[in-house]
């Protein structure tokens, strides 16, 4: 295929994309769901899982393997992008003031689904159809221990967005633990991958570059940065120039954290966070927000719904391990999150809802996924597995949430004017 078909494809690929997450998102928003999770769904329904399995010779056309990877260049970008708008939007304030509480949380939301993931991999291991036959035991128990840990921190950042939270004491703590857990979650898989790759130089590389990185950035740049606010302020907004240094900076950024293996996303977070407030901020969602979450953030959730693959699942025992995923996911996130903000000190309606917000997978559970796909340490069918686990943890937290929290009596909440204009 040339350049010039694969250009013509590619912008026939984006229309029809663009359709179809509009159209799912609709209907999830009509049962309660966040726009998010229609996206989630949205993928897996344009992948071989459906479309593939109606029109398999249309979707084959439509998605060749050439434009699925350009589809996965450019929802990088989107990745890089939405992560550093979250950082921006982060209030770190926030933090020092419920830092025990969010530890806590953060804790029992890494050890006890790590205990429980690396637990069920004893068994999934015996099952030659869910790992490569290259990977040891001691590994499979990692790399399951690190996707049942993780938070959909981006998807959980969404979610509190669009629930009008933001800013909040409880989207905060959230947030904050959120952060935590996937931060140590990717210095497993970071282990696993030294270990699978026989390099144990990327171990060090990830966890002590990560380090270095936010500290540089958080102590030197964030001060230096804070110039841009006192321009923008006598200029009454970011000009050209200065949007375009943002964007070099952030490029940089996820360069380097994905260069050392801790991934673009967190480069692209803590950039955010060291970014001034005020003017700064309010351009720099009025510029990147729409763009970002309407059209860019949408294809990472195309490209992991093209990887997925139901028909793997065809087998009574497939099924049954699906289910237990799912169950021990749910017991191991949701249920210790829940305890551990008790023990903290908050309420049980407030322990419910962090519970129900850190059991939320789905964007940073699909990159792990991905990852561990392209690296031979996964099979496709334990990666449609654990597609379907990110997919019904998150579904189930907009519901659950409203239950046991926002439409309480007395409960009241700003809501963000562009949710409820759309």
């Amino acid at each position: 295929m040339s350049n010039h078909d694969l250009s013509i494809l590619l912008f026939l690929e984006l229309a029809f994309i663009l359709v179809v997450i509009r159209v799912v998102g609709i209907v999830a928003k009509k049962i309660g769901q966040p726009q998010v999770v229609g996206e989630m769904i949205a993928g897996v329904l344009m992948g071989p899982s459906l479309f593939g399995m109606l029109l398999p010779d249309l979707q084959a056309q439509l998605f060749p393997k050439p434009a699925v990877t350009v589809i996965y260049a450019v929802s990088q970008v989107g990745l890089v992008l939405y992560m550093f708008l979250i950082g921006v939007e982060f209030n770190v304030n926030l933090i020092r003031q419920r830092l025990r509480s969010a530890a806590l949380v953060s804790l029992a939301g890494i050890l006890t689904p790590f205990a429980l993931g690396s637990a069920l991999s004893l068994v999934m291991i015996k099952n030659d159809v869910l790992f490569s036959p290259a990977v040891t035991t001691w590994e499979a128990m990692l790399f399951t221990g690190a996707a049942m840990s993780i938070t959909a921190f981006p998807m959980l950042a969404r979610i509190i967005y669009e629930r009008g939270l933001t800013g909040t004491a409880l989207g905060t703590l959230a947030l904050a633990a959120g952060a935590m857990d996937d931060a140590a979650a990717w210095c497993i898989l970071a282990i696993v991958l030294g270990s699978f790759g026989g390099d144990l130089k990327i171990v060090v590389s990830a966890i002590g570059g990560g380090l270095l990185y936010a500290v540089v950035v958080l102590s030197i740049a964030k001060p230096l940065l804070r110039r841009l606010e006192t321009i923008a302020q006598r200029q009454q907004g970011l000009n050209g120039s200065m949007f375009g240094f943002i964007l070099m900076l952030l490029m940089l950024s996820a360069w380097f954290t994905d260069y050392v293996g801790i991934y673009a996303v967190f480069g692209a977070f803590i950039l955010g966070i060291a970014m001034p407030r005020g003017v700064v901020l309010r351009d720099l969602q009025r510029f990147l927000d729409p763009l970002t979450t309407n059209f860019l953030l949408p294809l990472f959730f195309i490209y992991s719904g093209l990887n997925t693959r139901l028909d793997l699942l065809v087998t009574p025992s497939l099924i049954q391990i699906t289910i237990v995923v799912v169950l021990v996911a749910c017991l191991g996130k949701g249920v210790a999150c829940w305890a551990a903000a008790r023990l903290s000190g908050e309420d049980n309606r407030d322990a419910m809802a962090i519970g129900t917000l850190m059991n939320a997978r789905g964007l940073m559970e699909l990159i792990l996924l991905n990852i561990g796909l392209q690296h031979g340490i996964i099979t496709p069918t334990l990666f449609t597995i654990m597609v379907i686990m990110a997919i019904a943890t998150t579904l189930m937290a907009s519901p659950v949430f409203e239950l046991v929290y926002r439409r309480l009596p007395g409960r009241e909440m700003k809501i963000s004017p562009s949710v409820t204009s759309e």
